[in-house]
């Protein structure tokens, strides 16, 4: 007998048609899994076996064949057992039911009948529901995920008995109800940190004000204890809520990677990760043996933070070049290739030097000019001009410590990033950018124009400063930016001005003594 039973397989952060096929026949013995099977659904014979033993059922003693069709494209995880396990109980007249057609069936069996959560729900689902599909059948635990998708019915399974009673309409079901509020994304109530706690650092807090208004990448540098961490960590309670599309991009990746929890669905709250230092490239990038998206992608809609940026190693830090400038990683393998967006804000931090206290108001460093010209070195001078704003944290001062009075919130700086946002919304209407440090050279000529006085005094401070050409258009975009902020139509010399101060790394006097 020959059974169809509908599944998915998973291509960077979409889903791919996959369709189970079983033929039972006489004359023969054993199951055989073809079709690019890897390791893990090979050994799903082994899963099928004890869960059929333990929930009632047999593997009937027939030549049972299962092709994953289409057959050349290859298939990895655990996710197919349920499809596989359906189609053979129905082939082999065990069960019988007229729901196949319809349905999508993707979890994984545990050895006593029950049914694991698997990852990449999400695009499993979308992509049923893209092709035309009712309902999907799911592991219990995954169904707030998979839920996210309007459109379809998302049915949470416990065991594999409690699936064949609802194929054979022995029991009812309920289908988990779509979970998105579109009006409530975001909600500012979630946010358990806040600029308002931050003591003093008005100078800082205007650059990472600028940062998120235009989504420009950040580099602080300052001495142990000056709240770099504190600062950097309350980035996303300025940045304006995801849209419905942002959110949904975000959650696929998580599902992909397996990061969302049994009770999450729509991930609301754009991301924040902050890789430790021992990370490999891989993990920082994304790839693998069985490509998975790495850190940048973790983060894209939302911010990355790489702590003590020195520490890194060189060729990790190297490999964020690329993504930087495009916003999206490809990893390519001989046969296959996948893509992962990667819009993220980068926000840096590390010491001035290897004791810390360079520059230090109250403590004297034991550096040598030469140390600190070589722990400065080992970020690349490529990847700092990829980085629009330098900022010095200096430590806060004890009057300022002590001081009761509060700090202006995030959600006071939210409103002008939100309204800065719009503006750029509005002028990048039909283009495939919505902030300004995603703008490339003609979008700078046409949106950003200097005027003569503007444009004598950049060049006069490239030339006095050596800044580098990548320089040159990172300044032009972070006063867009200022500009913006101030709701004004053109770029003022004063925005100019400021933009320029956010380059302190790129001064020949750094380091000097």
């Amino acid at each position: 007998m020959f059974i169809q039973v509908n599944s998915g397989a998973i291509s960077g952060i979409e889903a791919v048609e996959v369709t189970a096929e079983i033929n039972v026949a006489e004359g023969g013995l054993g199951l055989y899994i073809v079709g690019l099977p890897d390791n893990t659904i090979k050994e799903s014979e082994e899963r099928i076996q004890a869960a059929f033993e333990n929930s009632g059922y047999r593997l009937i003693p027939k030549k049972t064949i299962v092709n994953l069709a289409p057959a050349d494209l290859r298939k990895e995880g655990s996710h197919y057992d349920l499809a596989i396990a359906v189609g053979i109980l129905t082939a082999t007249e065990q069960i019988h039911t007229t729901m196949l057609e319809g349905s999508m069936f993707v979890g994984e069996l545990s050895l006593n009948g029950h049914i694991r959560p698997v990852k990449g729900i999400l695009p499993l689902v979308a992509m049923a529901r893209d092709k035309g599909l009712k309902r999907v059948f799911m592991p219990q635990d995954n169904t707030s995920e998979g839920a996210v998708v309007e459109g379809i019915e998302c049915i949470g399974v416990e065991s594999l008995v409690e699936i064949c009673q609802i194929l054979q309409e022995r029991i009812p079901y309920t289908p988990t109800p779509n979970n998105i509020d579109i009006n409530n994304i975001d909600s500012e109530d979630e946010f358990y940190e806040d600029f308002a706690d931050v003591k003093g650092q008005g100078y800082v807090k205007r650059a990472l004000e600028i940062a998120a208004a235009g989504g420009h990448n950040v580099i602080m540098i300052g001495s142990p204890g000056s709240g770099k961490t504190m600062l950097a960590r309350r980035m996303p309670t300025i940045l304006p809520p995801m849209t419905l599309e942002e959110a949904l991009e975000t959650t696929k990746i998580h599902s992909v990677a397996g990061k969302i929890g049994s009770n999450k669905g729509l991930i609301k709250q754009r991301p924040f990760r902050a890789p430790h230092h021992l990370t490999s490239q891989v993990a920082l990038i994304g790839g693998g043996q069985s490509p998975q998206p790495g850190e940048v992608s973790l983060a894209n809609n939302g911010v990355l933070f790489l702590d003590e940026m020195p520490e890194f190693g060189r060729n990790v830090l190297e490999v964020l070049r690329q993504p930087l400038e495009d916003r999206h990683i490809t990893i390519s393998r001989a046969k296959y290739s996948v893509d992962y967006p990667a819009r993220f804000t980068l926000i840096a931090s590390m010491n001035p030097c290897p004791c810390g206290y360079y520059n230090h108001p109250t403590k004297e460093c034991s550096c040598s000019a030469a140390a600190v010209h070589r722990y400065m070195s080992h970020i690349s001078g490529p990847l700092m001009d990829r980085i629009d704003i330098h900022i010095e944290v200096v430590p806060v001062a004890i009057s300022e410590m002590s001081s009761t009075e509060r700090a202006e919130s995030s959600a006071e700086i939210r409103k002008r990033v939100i309204a800065a946002r719009e503006i750029q919304l509005r002028r990048f209407e039909g283009l495939d950018i919505h902030c300004n440090a995603m703008m490339n050279s003609a979008m700078l000529r046409k949106f950003a124009a200097l005027d003569k006085v503007c444009a004598t005094l950049l060049e006069s401070a490239m030339e006095r400063l050596n800044l580098s050409a990548r320089a040159y258009d990172r300044i032009i975009k972070v006063a867009r930016t200022i500009a913006d902020l101030e709701a004004k139509e053109s770029i003022e010399p004063q925005h100019i001005t400021e933009a320029i101060g956010f380059r302190s790394l790129d001064r020949d006097t750094w380091g000097r003594r």
